[in-house]
């Protein structure tokens, strides 16, 4: 193993600088008030979890964790999603009465990457999790938010896709017969790789009205009317639950007013295995990866000891970021630079100035060598130098 630079970072890690964490700052404040006005409440968990519980429950593949041990011998994950951990504080803490909980967050996350090809390590997320509501509207107000809060972030050229998992396993155990058949197939979904689908089914040992059906099921991608023919292609009645919900959906998302950002797509599914129903995925212009997703995940808060449902969302700050493209630039600070007689009237000046509002940068002049390179960094520069009367002010 090759000896480590001073300067490097563990892979998929980054370093935030000033400008980007302005940046970052503007995006959660303008989400985070969203959520807050829509009677969300922020809560923090740890960074670190036991491998047994939220990591086990993350659906996150266990190559992506970080583990570690503690003093104990137990094993610790870097948590890979806040949807699990919240999910363990409402069902130990939260959950004394039958009421819904409407919880958000902010906080980075930690996936290891096998070959990381740029793909960071650690990203940030902002999302809200709605616990202890089965109903439809839920889902219909968690998707009415995201929408929102991307607004108040100035993005505007956005598109959500919305599906449900319950859907697309009726359909392929209807056709394909076995769980191990189905999965072999939703695999190509999770890849995105519709060529591989298609040459998939081709090979199966189906009828060609079976195998139809499934050619079919891509075509499952627009807008209401995509659910009359999704009916078409289901037997028995079986899995017209999940359509139903998806026809309420769209109405609840229609009251709202934001159905212009909705789309449905049939084939979407989640690498995430704890969804259970609707899911959703956003897409933004210039951005080649999801910017967000969500969903519903009834049966996840069970695994901690409640029977609820859930439904939540989060977003990718790093991939809203780009998605935003340059973001306006904060005012820069004024500068008081002085000298050791004038010290005092500076540091008055500075705090009068701070009291109305301005931001204020003091600085000793024995610490600048460069003068016209040093201010031309601030918005305006007031000297306090030599004797008070005597100094030069602009």
């Amino acid at each position: 193993m090759s000896q480590l630079f001073m300067f490097e970072k563990p892979l998929g890690m980054r370093d935030t600088l000033p400008e980007l964490y302005e940046a970052k700052s503007q995006v959660r404040n303008a989400i985070g008030n969203e959520m807050k006005q829509w009677g969300y409440q922020f809560m923090e968990t740890p960074a670190l979890e036991y491998y047994e519980t939220v990591g086990t429950a993350s659906a996150i593949l266990d190559q992506q964790l970080f583990k570690l041990l503690d003093s104990q011998g137990h094993t610790l994950v870097l948590r890979p999603d806040m949807t699990a951990p919240i999910a363990r504080v409402a069902a130990s803490k939260l959950l004394k009465e039958d009421l819904p909980l409407r919880l958000a967050y902010s906080a980075s996350v930690f996936r290891a990457q096998q070959r990381e090809g740029g793909r960071p390590a650690e990203f940030e997320q902002i999302g809200v999790e709605m616990i202890a509501d089965e109903t439809v509207s839920a889902d219909g107000e968690v998707i009415a938010l995201m929408v929102s809060a991307l607004k108040q972030a100035k993005l505007e050229n956005f598109q959500i896709s919305v599906g449900h998992i319950g859907f697309v396993q009726e359909l392929f155990l209807q056709i394909l017969g076995t769980e191990e058949r189905a999965q072999s197939l939703t695999k190509f979904l999770y890849e995105k790789n519709f060529v591989g689908y298609r040459e998939h089914v081709k090979g199966l040992n189906l009828s060609s009205i079976d195998k139809q059906r499934l050619l079919d099921f891509l075509k499952l991608k627009g807008g209401e009317e995509v659910l009359d023919f999704a009916q078409s292609l289901l037997e028995n009645g079986k899995g017209r639950e999940a359509l139903l919900q998806l026809q309420q959906l769209w109405e609840i998302v229609v009251d709202y007013g934001e159905q212009e950002k909705l789309k449905f797509d049939l084939t979407l599914v989640s690498h995430m295995s704890y969804y259970t129903g609707i899911l959703f995925e956003v897409y933004a212009d210039q951005v080649g990866f999801p910017i967000g997703n969500g969903g519903r995940y009834n049966l996840l808060v069970e695994k901690f000891g409640k029977t609820t449902g859930a439904t939540g969302f989060a977003l990718r700050v790093d991939r809203l970021l780009e998605a935003l493209g340059e973001l306006k630039k904060a005012e820069p600070a004024q500068c008081i630079l002085f000298s050791d007689e004038r010290r005092k009237e500076a540091f008055q000046l500075a705090r009068d100035k701070r009291g109305t509002g301005v931001k204020v940068v003091l600085q000793d002049i024995n610490g600048v060598r460069n003068i016209d390179q040093f201010t031309e960094q601030y918005g305006e520069v007031t000297f306090l130098i030599g004797k008070a009367g005597r100094g030069n002010e602009s």
